[in-house]
């Protein structure tokens, strides 16, 4: 008969860590999968729509069109961003990276941030260079077809659908890159408004409201530019160590105060690593109970944090003796 501390508990624990470790890598890999179907998804809208505004463009005579169908290819390109990031951020943790990969999502969502900021800068050149010429140089601007205004509204419906689709995915899944993909997604959708509106506009009004056109293009680049900016602001707080916010600090140590034992909590210190997090602190607890006891207590705690914010949260507890 063996102690509790004896061969059959150890082959248990062994046996359970297996299992665990086997399941979260499982887990893992199910959730790099469902964000690449997702972004693959909405990289064929992306491939139908270059198709149908390049198409467009051409055949009615639309310039808005035309830089639509760029918006869409940037899209396009974008989504391959995505997924090799996704690729290279899934694997685990190795010698030269003990924190595993993480970040390359983050870098992901970085780099999609900057694609935005050139589209939007694109976009707003275009329009402000059209309306310079209009306005300064007495050029007239050329009334698009009602092709192009029926591409718009083809391509605001399913961008429109992409991006609920794509945010409801990202929530399910908690990927920032997905976030990012879903904005600029809506970014195509925001810019395809523009487009319908002048071209609309053009059509309905005839040449002397073509000007309105390249002015819708205008006001959505700025739409397009504070998208940008938060994506690339939220990804280069993660990228320069910056600590979670401090609601999420506030409960972790509400988390560890619910313990009893535990006399203070400080040297707090946190995170983000891609989708997860990294939580070291400083905990006193009563200094007579025994190492064991101190350990198992650490160990609670830590399975707590993980139910709280996750399986793959990395944890650190030094244990200091309470005086």
């Amino acid at each position: 008969m063996y102690g509790i501390r004896g061969a059959p508990y150890a082959s248990l624990v062994f046996g359970y860590n297996i299992c665990y470790i086997f399941s979260m890598d499982q887990q893992v890999t199910q959730r790099q999968n469902e964000i690449v179907r997702v972004t693959l998804i909405g990289s064929v809208i992306n491939a139908i729509l270059i198709v149908i505004k390049f198409a467009a463009g051409i055949v009615a005579n639309s310039a808005a069109m035309m830089a639509d169908g760029v918006h869409s290819l940037s899209d396009f390109l974008t989504d391959f961003v995505v997924i090799v990031m996704l690729k290279i951020s899934s694997k685990p943790s190795d010698e030269g990276h003990d924190f595993g990969h993480g970040k390359y999502e983050t870098l992901a969502t970085t780099i999609i941030g900057l694609l935005l900021i050139l589209v939007g800068g694109g976009i707003l050149w275009s329009g402000a260079e059209k309306i310079y010429d209009f306005l300064v140089n007495g050029v007239e601007l050329e009334t698009p077809g009602w092709l192009a205004f029926g591409a718009a509204v083809v391509s605001i419906v399913l961008k429109e659908g992409v991006f609920q689709y794509t945010i409801y995915k990202s929530k399910n899944l908690n990927s920032e890159a997905l976030v990012a993909n879903a904005w600029h997604h809506r970014s195509d959708a925001l810019s395809s408004v523009g487009t319908a509106i002048g071209i609309g506009a053009a059509c309905f009004l005839g040449n002397n409201w073509a000007i309105l056109d390249p002015l819708a293009a205008v006001v959505v680049s700025f739409f397009i530019f504070k998208v940008a900016i938060q994506l690339i602001k939220n990804s280069v707080d993660q990228l320069l160590e910056s600590s979670l916010p401090k609601e999420t600090e506030d409960n972790i140590a509400k988390l560890v105060y619910s313990f009893e034992g535990v006399k203070d909590l400080h040297n707090l210190r946190t995170r983000q690593i891609g989708v997860h997090y990294a939580i070291n602190m400083h905990v006193r607890m009563d200094g007579s109970q025994t190492l064991d006891e101190a350990h198992e207590k650490s160990t609670q705690i830590e399975e707590r944090l993980k139910e709280e914010f996750g399986a793959q949260t990395i944890i650190t507890i030094h244990v200091e003796p309470w005086k």
